[in-house]
């Protein structure tokens, strides 16, 4: 069959950055959106089939289907699916899912055409940075747990794809949008909207932090990733962020005055002390798992700052949006109905909150891209 427009599969398709994906590629490319069965479901404008990298036969189900209702010429291939914790543990399902799982993928799509093979990395990948220096593609490459050290192996075997088309692995940084939708920094809005012990003190240097983009900047960057293809290198990393770094103090100062209207002051703790804290919130029965973990305790020194000129000068391309900026958006919608917000991140709601129907749901432990 001849597709009426060229075609592109979206790995993760259910996800924030993969609906996201879908719905702005709609009008232009048949989609396909690949992603396990079940909530949350995929956009409508995308073909959506089953799909579990975990599996060799539904990797080879869902790309026969493909190519029975799409043909074998594929445009892009967006591959946004991978295993994410943020227990920190160990688990093999970053290599059954992230690792052998895009292998089963790139396996399958030996019997396509494709022009173009973009993968989600992370900022991660790379050894953190002092706050003034700036981090590009030659930065020296350091993962310090699990997560990152995946996609480091996948980036090996995208580097080393003895092919025709088109690769470029993407380093993005923590993916954010108008109503918050990252994990750590909605929880650290919780922290100081509810005035806990921990919204105060910080097991690290304050003057560090982490770098962000937004969605819609990042979907941006996409297009023209996409739009460019048959002008790109053979072979490409990508680091994709905000040139501004806000710092951890900058951040809490920000969201005190924000949420509180009043100064917010971080007190530095002992790394010991800390994990001693984390530790007892972790084994303590309450009724929610807490969100810090002892391992993130010795990052909290780490800093992400980068230099995005790379991906200026390939794509004309810069983010239109800042966290700074966006901090007032995604406050104002806590603040307009903290309950909706509250079950939008899976956050427990304090008891000063009306009553809700039902349960909250919490994600899915696979197949998401968290950053950060």
């Amino acid at each position: 069959m001849i597709p009426s427009k060229n075609v592109m599969l979206v790995t993760g398709s259910s996800g924030l950055i993969g609906s996201a994906v879908c719905r702005h590629f709609a009008d232009r490319y048949e989609v396909v959106g690949l992603d396990r069965p079940g909530p949350p479901h995929p956009p409508e404008a995308a073909d959506s089939i089953d799909f579990d990298l975990a599996s060799d036969e539904s990797v080879r189900q869902a790309l026969r289907k493909t190519k029975k209702r799409h043909g074998s010429q594929i445009a892009t291939v967006i591959h946004l699916a991978a295993y994410y914790d943020f227990s920190g543990e160990p688990s093999p399902l970053y290599d059954t899912i992230t690792v052998r799982g895009t292998q089963r993928l790139l396996d399958g799509l030996r019997n396509f055409e494709v022009e173009q093979f973009l993968f989600s990395s992370t900022m991660l990948v790379h050894a953190p940075c002092e706050p003034g220096q700036r981090i590009n593609e030659d930065w020296p490459l350091e993962p310090k747990w699990d997560y990152p050290r995946s996609k480091i192996e996948v980036e090996n075997i995208v580097r080393h794809l003895r092919r025709r088309m088109s690769r470029g692995v993407l380093r993005i940084a923590g993916v954010y949008d108008d109503y918050g939708h990252s994990i750590p920094l909605c929880h650290q809005i919780q922290r100081i909207y509810e005035r806990w012990m921990t919204s105060y003190v910080f097991p690290g240097d304050t003057s560090r932090g982490q770098a962000f983009i937004h969605l819609d900047d990042l979907i941006d960057a996409l297009d023209r990733l996409v739009e460019r293809r048959s002008d790109l290198p053979r072979y490409f990393p990508l680091l994709l962020g905000e040139p501004e770094t806000m710092s951890y103090d900058e951040l809490q100062r920000a969201l005190g005055k924000l949420i509180h209207g009043e100064e917010w002051t971080t007190r530095q703790i002992p790394k010991a002390l800390a994990k001693a804290g984390a530790w007892l919130q972790d084994n303590l029965p309450l009724t929610e798992e807490p969100f810090i973990k002892p391992w993130m305790i010795d990052l909290a020194d780490d800093h992400y700052e980068l230099d995005i000129s790379r991906a200026q000068s390939l794509l004309e391309w810069s983010p239109q949006h800042s966290l700074r900026e966006t901090l007032p958006k995604i406050v104002d919608a806590l603040k307009s109905d903290p309950d909706a917000w509250y079950r939008e991140h899976k956050l427990k709601q304090p008891s000063t909150f009306e009553p809700t129907n039902g349960e909250v749901e919490h994600d899915r432990p696979t197949l998401v891209h968290v950053e950060r």
